[in-house]
């Protein structure tokens, strides 16, 4: 049921949601901590911990964002075992022709990216810091045309692959920024998707984020983890819960169309809030009482494309 009724709602007067005459969505996952039974842990697994057992199972899912209305939509669970990438090839079949999807480096991988792209839709992915695909022809924006390989086979015998372009970049003045951003597009015309917007269209993936804390603080309240003790049940739960925020947003949107687009407002892009949390032996801070952040700046004023 939720395949049949979730989907993007974004219209060409939604804000935020588009990228020229792209429809973008972002793709990633996330985890939900189930009711801690036998069965529930059986079904799902639990992560391992540094020191004795983790609290609770969990499950894991994929899924896409609309951009813009912050609506799931493709959504796949599993096992808290299975990859995210295992999911994502479950989850690409919701990609249609139209779309931008963009998605974070972990995700990059010729079997992933030609699945997606077989879906029509255009691709912006961020690569690894060890993903170098070498140079084969400089463009006008700054960007390169590059080949993805199915094996270092192939490449070595420069055999098959998948044509793909490479925009490398950094931005300058921005606190905290990463010394070097590679991404690569299925986007092979510069002039249909300039490298300097690419790179900072590439910021708005952290919608995303947005989404699934959503999903799993406020929606839910108090209920930090799924109550249901058998594991259909807790599907039925995590799928119900999907819909729940589906109907939310879909409701936020329709209202925003009608009364918030009628005022100039600033748009929001990018993420600033620090990544911190609550919980032990976690990788980062607790959260404490913090300056505030620098307002938000404008990417793509900071991008600057190397050649």
């Amino acid at each position: 049921m939720h395949d049949e009724l979730a989907g993007p709602v974004a219209t060409p007067r939604t804000r935020g949601a588009w990228y020229r005459q792209w429809r973008t969505v972002s793709l990633d996952g996330s985890t939900l901590d189930v009711a801690d039974v036998a069965a529930n842990e059986q079904a799902f697994g639990r992560p391992a911990a540094s020191r004795g057992r983790s609290a609770c199972p969990q499950l894991r899912f994929v899924a896409l964002v609309e951009g813009g209305t912050h609506v799931l939509f493709g959504t796949r669970m599993g096992a808290y075992g299975e990859s995210e990438l295992s999911l994502s090839r479950k989850v690409a079949g919701k990609l249609r022709e139209g779309m931008l999807c963009l998605a974070d480096r972990n995700f990059f991988g010729y079997e992933l990216w030609t699945l997606a792209g077989s879906s029509g839709a255009a691709l912006a992915w961020r690569l690894r810091k060890n993903q170098v695909l070498p140079c084969e022809r400089r463009l006008r924006d700054g960007s390169y045309r590059s080949t993805v390989h199915a094996s270092q086979r192939e490449w070595r015998q420069a055999a098959g692959g998948v044509p793909v372009r490479v925009v490398e970049c950094r931005l300058e003045g921005v606190e905290g920024a990463e010394p070097l951003y590679r991404l690569a597009t299925s986007v092979l015309d510069p002039e249909r998707a300039p490298a300097r917007e690419l790179a900072a269209l590439c910021h708005e993936r952290w919608a995303i984020e947005t989404a699934f804390d959503a999903l799993k603080t406020p929606l839910r309240g108090q209920r930090i983890v799924l109550r249901s003790k058998k594991p259909d049940l807790v599907r039925q739960e995590f799928y119900g819960l999907l819909l729940a925020h589906y109907a939310v947003r879909k409701l936020m949107h329709e209202a925003a169309l009608e009364e918030i687009l009628k005022e100039r407002v600033k748009s929001s892009r990018g993420r600033r809030n620090q990544r911190a949390v609550k919980r032990k032996m976690s990788s980062y801070p607790l959260k404490r009482d913090q300056p505030p952040l620098p307002p938000i700046p404008d990417i793509e004023e900071h991008v600057r494309i190397l050649n």
